[in-house]
């Protein structure tokens, strides 16, 4: 197995009803699913760590478009990494002048009562896509069934705004209880719910929950975000062969997504090396398979 720098950088790089509708098959294209861009300061992204100097740089257009010549993308869904409204429209003004962006996933105030006025400021902007909350960090496992966030989540199928659900393994009994509560709301699942991996373990619980959760059919999946949830020092495409086979298995290629979480990714792997592995792990799907899981599944998750 071998070990990768993970402070490599990137400058090495060479419908109505709630459901998904499927469009079809685009066999050329390939979008990523997952990406963060942000110009740093240690005062607005308190979450990166000393830890993460990797990560305590820009990831700008320039970056974006260094990816996407290497790794022949078409386009990225650019979601949030700040709670807050500036990071939605910092977003979505990026959106206007980098065509590489198909579609953003914002933030939003999920529990304010100025819910409504929010959601009609964003109403005449096609590239908001979704919105997110960072539940992974919230003290409470079971805070996707506050009464107040359920609320204002009814709100977002009249504006034809998904939520992406971004939840530790732990969470996911939740996570299908509150899923249940919005049988029409299109969810996407980011990174398929992050298990705990390692080597020499797997992570059953993750699997039993994750595979509940994927029998509610107004739910996709993305996978992304895996390799840091890695905990050994190293990582191969062993390590994380059976997570992908599962949700592969229970999602099925029209609603598993590929995505890299770019450049947090780079805790852990480079980017054309998190593409190549997913190339391998897809490689016995037929021509028509890999255009849903590298395109068209984002594309109808998110009306790209």
């Amino acid at each position: 197995m071998d070990c990768e720098n993970g402070t490599n950088g990137i400058s090495s790089l060479p419908a109505k009803d709630g459901h998904f509708k499927r469009k079809t098959a685009h066999l050329d294209m390939r979008i990523d699913s997952h990406h963060h861009v942000w110009k740093y300061s240690a005062e607005q992204y308190t979450w990166i760590s000393e830890e993460m100097a990797v990560l305590r740089h820009d990831f700008w257009g320039p970056q974006l478009r260094e990816i996407a010549l290497a790794a022949n993308l078409d386009g990225f869904v650019s979601v949030q990494a700040r709670q807050t409204l500036e990071e939605t429209d910092t977003l979505l003004r990026l959106a206007d002048t980098e065509p590489l962006i198909r579609g953003v996933v914002g933030w939003v105030p999920l529990v304010s009562p100025e819910l409504p006025e929010v959601l009609a400021r964003y109403a005449d902007c096609s590239a908001l896509k979704g919105v997110r909350h960072v539940v992974q960090d919230e003290p409470d496992d079971q805070f996707l069934l506050r009464a107040d966030f359920n609320r204002g989540i009814r709100l977002l199928k009249p504006f034809g705004l998904v939520y992406d659900l971004l939840i530790f393994a732990r969470q996911l009994p939740a996570a299908i209880e509150f899923v249940d509560l919005h049988p029409e709301q299109p969810f996407v699942l980011d990174h398929i719910a992050k298990p705990t991996i390692q080597n020499d373990q797997f992570d059953q619980d993750w699997e039993v929950h994750f595979r509940e959760l994927a029998k509610r059919d107004n739910v996709v999946c993305k996978f992304s975000g895996v390799v840091t949830e890695v905990r050994d020092a190293c990582w191969d495409l062993d390590s994380i062969r059976r997570y992908f086979d599962i949700a592969l298995e229970v999602f099925t290629p029209k609603r598993l997504m590929f995505g890299s979480d770019w450049p947090v990714c780079l805790l852990k792997t480079e980017y054309l090396r998190w593409l190549q592995t997913t190339e391998q792990l897809a490689s016995h799907l037929s021509t028509t398979e890999q255009a849903e899981f590298f395109a068209n599944a984002a594309i109808n998750a998110y009306t790209l």
